[in-house]
């Protein structure tokens, strides 16, 4: 099976191609991204080609001609940097949907397109959120979250097509650097501490935030995908997480192991209006059940990785 990744080049691409490869191996995996840039340098790991997601002519050929069997669906404007621009988060995001659902459709391909829990908002209960609930988000990129959802599930309803999801939490990597979301100061404070000793957070120290070490995400994403059809109940989208901290919490286990580390707070009002909708923790029980959802990495383990080799990355 080949596999296909669009919008490779952001925060979950570059490290899923290399998971991919060690799963399905290297020759299957095909990297694509809009900017030739990004393409050069992940074309050191991978097979790699300019895609523009929304160009559904060139999206075809490249489906076509390459026998896709499995499509992973990245591309999408991030919470904050979408605020900035709704317009055009909601044509990238929902246009890179579309045409992915219908080569899936037109392909017969598996298709895998990640919700987030920006999905959620004011009026969903924020404590153990559960797998079906409201969902009525106060962002562009939420309102592109829940709107995928729908329209993943009706791709498979209506015409079969095998749509999976998980609604990520605030993804944290010691890979590639924070790309404009709201869960951003969670990647950040590590660079800063190891830098500078000290880092000024942009999200309220009392704000609790579902968060997941990077990869504990990626096996989500293959865990998923490769689960048995008949075990889902569930298809777009399933709750998942590894850990739920708020600011607070994590500058302590930080200062634990950097005693010397400072940190201080200027809000954000964007990003706190944001985070203040987003759940405290979900429930991701349907995920155990349906397809075996356990991750491995909690708070203690991740601030340990992290600083190594955040620390690695500093010192060169």
């Amino acid at each position: 099976m080949n596999i296909l990744v669009v919008g490779a080049g952001g925060q979950i691409g570059t490290e899923l191609i290399p998971h991919l490869q060690s799963l399905y191996g290297e020759d299957n995996v095909i990297a694509a991204d809009l900017k030739k840039d990004v393409v050069e340098k992940l074309s050191e790991i991978s097979r790699s080609v300019v895609l523009d997601a929304l160009d559904v002519n060139a999206y075809r050929e490249l489906v076509s001609k390459n026998k896709i069997g499995r499509i992973y669906n990245l591309v999408a404007l991030l919470s904050a940097t979408g605020e900035k621009n709704p317009q055009l988060a909601w044509d990238v995001n929902m246009g890179a949907l579309i045409n992915s659902l219908e080569l899936a459709r037109e392909f017969n391909c598996s298709l895998f397109t990640p919700s987030s829990i920006g999905a959620f908002g004011h009026s969903t209960p924020h404590k153990n959120t559960p797998q079906d609930t409201i969902m009525q988000p106060n962002t562009i990129y939420g309102v592109c979250k829940v709107s995928g959802e729908l329209l993943s599930d009706y791709y498979y309803t209506r015409f079969g097509v095998d749509t999976r999801s998980v609604r990520f939490p605030g993804i944290i990597s010691n890979g590639a650097l924070p790309g404009g979301g709201t869960t951003d100061y969670a990647v950040e404070v590590f660079y800063e501490i190891l830098k500078t000793g000290h880092y000024t957070c942009p999200i309220p120290e009392n704000t609790y935030m579902d968060m997941m070490y990077m990869p504990d995400a990626l096996r989500a994403c293959t865990d998923l995908m490769d689960a048995p059809a008949e075990k889902l109940i569930h298809r777009n989208s399933f709750n998942v997480t590894a850990m739920s901290f708020n600011p607070k919490e994590l500058f302590a286990a930080i200062k634990k192991r950097v005693p010397e580390a400072t940190f201080k707070y200027e809000i954000d009002p964007v990003k706190d209006k944001i985070s203040a909708s987003w759940p405290d923790n979900m429930d991701d029980s349907c995920a155990r059940d349906e397809w075996g959802w356990n991750p491995q990495w909690l708070l203690d383990n991740m601030v340990d990785d992290m600083l190594t080799e955040i620390g690695k990355k500093v010192r060169k």
